[in-house]
Formats: structure tokens, sequence, C-alpha cells
């Protein structure tokens, strides 16, 4: 199995654990013996809580402790008082882009890594993080590296990382809610049972989990695409779009360079892996050459 095959898996079976852990723990506190009345099939108002408490409660602790994840996970230094002039830079051009786009001043945070990267996570847009790689700031201009932070800071001021927060929320509560309400179809007209629920419900509810949660994960990824070209835009408004056409020209030409941000924060790091024909619905970013396209057909318009 190829490493692509292998992210996919693993992207989806994570998303699919979480929601089977959570679903296990309330059934450990007897919530799922509420949802099944005795002979008259699902009480659906109470699944649909079960579900929605099931499906968000995994999205909003990943999101409180998503600052606290990015500085562990990749070792990011946080500038609070520059120790050069890079530091320094990095300090002023995002504080004067936050200030542009209306937003509180981001933790500002350099990690080390050969990769050209940056990203931007938080919980919310007036206490975010914005972080670049060692490698980005040795691989690009100044102009390179400023759009790119502005990228980054337009993500945080059209308020991303929430949103896409609450979409993952909305879509493992429709993937709970409808796994069991399928489940309870199958037990109910194909297995006969009349009271409670049989062995088919669970293994049916499982199947239609899983098949539900890749569906579930395509629309996400399909969200974080368009996000990514926002962002795009943004720093061309903010920038003009020549920089920040340049910034992903530098990316293409760092292909050779594997990704190295840990899987928990790929969608949220400027640089996206490359994807065609089907595998491009299982990318959170759009190509490199699309983006940069839609940033060239915007400066046409300017």
């Amino acid at each position: 199995m190829g490493t692509f095959a292998k992210r996919i898996l693993l992207f989806v079976a994570t998303n699919l654990a979480v929601l089977l852990v959570l679903a296990v723990v309330m059934r450990l506190l007897g919530v799922d013996r509420m949802l099944a009345r005795e002979g008259a099939g699902m009480n659906l108002g109470v699944l649909l809580v079960y579900a929605a408490v099931i499906g968000f409660t995994g999205s909003l602790i990943s999101l409180a402790t998503s600052k606290w994840m990015a500085k562990r996970f990749t070792g990011a230094h946080v500038i609070t008082t520059p120790r050069d002039e890079r530091e320094a830079w990095l300090l002023t051009t995002v504080q004067q882009l936050a200030r542009r786009t209306g937003i509180g001043m981001p933790e500002v945070a350099i990690y080390a890594s050969p990769e050209p990267n940056a990203f931007a996570t938080g919980a919310r847009r007036n206490k975010a993080l914005v972080a670049v790689s060692t490698g980005l700031l040795q691989r690009m201009g100044p102009d390179e590296a400023e759009a790119v932070l502005g990228h980054e800071v337009a993500h945080v001021a059209n308020g991303d990382m929430v949103t896409l927060t609450l979409l993952q929320g909305v879509v493992n509560t429709f993937v709970i809610f409808l796994s069991r309400v399928v489940g309870d179809i199958v037990d109910r007209t194909v297995f006969r049972s009349e009271r409670g629920h049989g062995p088919g419900f669970w293994v049916t509810s499982l199947v239609a989990q899983m098949v539900l949660g890749i569906f579930a994960t395509l629309i996400v990824l399909a969200y974080s695409r368009r996000r990514e070209l926002r962002a795009d835009h943004g720093s061309a408004r903010l920038l003009g779009p020549a920089p920040m056409i340049a910034a992903l020209e530098r990316l293409r030409g760092a292909r050779d360079v594997p990704v190295a941000l840990p899987d928990s924060l790929r969608a949220f790091g400027i640089r996206g892996g490359p994807g065609a024909g089907f595998g491009r619905l299982f990318r959170s970013h759009p190509p490199l050459e699309e983006r940069i396209a839609r940033l060239e057909e915007l400066a046409g318009r300017a």
C-alpha cells in the first residue's frame, strides 16, 4: 500500500476511532438504552442529542487544545522577546498584518524543519498562533515570506479553524445519527428484532458509520480546499497577488522536500501534498497549479 493510501486510511480511521470511543463511553453510561422504545423504534429526538454530543465533543476538545498540541508536536519556539533580526521581523510583520485585518495579535512562533511550511491555529481569532518553519524562512525572500504570513493571518481573520471544527462536528453528528437509523431499520426489517436492539443493529450501524464517515471526510476536505483558496486571496488583497504567486511557486519548487507537519496539523499548513484525479478528493489543499492560476486570474482583473 502506498503512502498516499495509508494517509487516507489513517485520516478516516482516526475520525472513526474518535466517534467509536465516544459511542462506547455513552453506551457504558447507559445513554444508548434511552434510544430504544420497546417495540416502537427509536426516539429520534434523543438520538439526535446523543449524536450531537458525540459528534461535537471530539472536535471541540481538539480545537480547545490546538495551540498547545501544535507547539508540542512541532517543538515551536514562541517569540516573546526577539533574539535576532529575523524574529524581530516576524513579530513586526505579523503585528502589521493583524492590525490591517482587525484581529488581535497572534502568538508568533518558529519551528525547526527543513520543509517550507507555515500554519495558523487556535480556538479564538484574537488568541491565535501563527508559526513558520525554519525551512520556509531559508527558502523564501522577505516578500514571499510576508505573503505566507498574510495567508495565515487571513485564515485567522476568516475564522477558519472554528468553522472547520463546527463543520466536522455537524458531519460527525449526522454520521452517528444516520448510521443508527439505518441500523434500526435493518434490525427490525431484516433481522425482525421486536424488543430492543439485536446484534444486527450494532453490526449494521458500524458498517454504515464507516461508509458515511468516508463521505463526511470528503465534505470536510472539500471545505478545507476552499478555505485555502480564500486565504490565498486574503493575502493577495493585503499585499497584492504577485508575492503570493511567488511564494506558491517557491513551494512548487520544493516538492522534493517531504511534508513534515504531523497529520493533525497538515490541513492547517500552507503546503499540501500532490493529488490528481480521484485522489484529489482526499486532499486538504488544492494543487499548487490551481492556486497559482486563481491568483493570476485575480491579478489579471486588477
